[in-house]
């Protein structure tokens, strides 16, 4: 009888101890899951954009679709970005002159880089000189295609008269930037960046695109600018630029008057 018991006891104490361990063992893989979840880099989809308010009163919104690396890792790749955007004109100018809608807003999409319903472009900056881990300066460029919207002139008897029409621009940026670090006071271990940047701008269009919509137009489709920036980026507290644009050809009819941009960025934190 006592063996029976002992062999009876030694049984469940068997099962006991297998079920805790088998316990233990389903927490561990479901931590190590867990950790590796979190761990594992967030997607650049749809998590980053900015705000734009331009002198002239147009508002501009982009969000950055997504942002690739095509070629071999740690060799040869080229970044593409691909930003999608709307941008209106002055919101007292629309509700007054709703059904005789202007083409100024494009002398802005023209010169900023980051303009347009749909912007692809590739872009860089190799650093030149390194002074520290933060503090550096070198080249930047952007080469890209975007989609920019006209408006039909109302010239004579036009039943298309202020119909949108969509076309291509092409652009190039290059220029020189600086960085260095930027803080919060009282708080130096949320380090950030404060930057400046030159920059010059050309862009091109097909005349016979433009003539479309811009009856008369006597251009070859190139314009081209330069601009000043300044910005202060540090992660939870601030992200915003301002930009000084002027052009060196500007579009017709002539229009030489500078543009001020300023930018509220934004970045959304964690894994989409």
């Amino acid at each position: 009888m006592k063996e029976t018991i002992i062999i009876v006891t030694g049984v469940l104490l068997g099962m006991l101890f297998q079920t805790f361990e088998s316990a233990v063992y389903a927490r561990e893989i479901k931590l190590d899951t867990f950790i590796k979840k979190v761990n594992v880099p967030k997607t650049d989809f749809f998590n980053a954009g900015f705000i734009d308010l331009i002198s002239s009163g147009q508002v501009s919104a982009s969000a950055r679709l997504i942002r690739l690396m095509i070629g071999e890792p740690g060799k040869f790749a080229i970044p593409l970005t691909v930003y999608g955007g709307v941008s209106n004109t002055a919101f007292q100018q629309q509700a007054v002159f709703s059904l005789n809608r202007s083409n100024e807003h494009l002398v802005t999409q023209f010169i900023t880089p980051l303009s347009g319903l749909l912007n692809l472009s590739v872009d860089g900056m190799p650093v030149l000189s390194k002074v520290s881990r933060i503090t550096k300066w070198g080249l930047l460029y952007q080469v890209g295609e975007r989609m920019l919207t006209g408006y039909r002139m109302n010239s004579g008897v036009n039943p298309f008269a202020g119909r949108s029409h969509n076309f291509l621009n092409s652009y190039a940026v290059g220029g020189l930037f600086f960085q260095t670090g930027a803080w919060e006071r009282e708080n130096s271990a949320q380090l950030g960046i404060c930057w400046v940047s030159l920059r010059y701008h050309l862009c091109y269009t097909d005349p016979a695109q433009l003539n479309i919509f811009l009856d008369g137009l006597r251009t070859n489709g190139l314009y081209s600018g330069f601009s000043l920036g300044f910005g202060v980026e540090i992660s939870y507290l601030v992200n915003i630029k301002a930009i000084y644009y002027r052009y060196t050809k500007a579009p017709e009819p002539a229009y030489s008057l500078p543009l001020y941009q300023f930018s509220f960025n934004y970045a959304l934190q964690g894994k989409n």
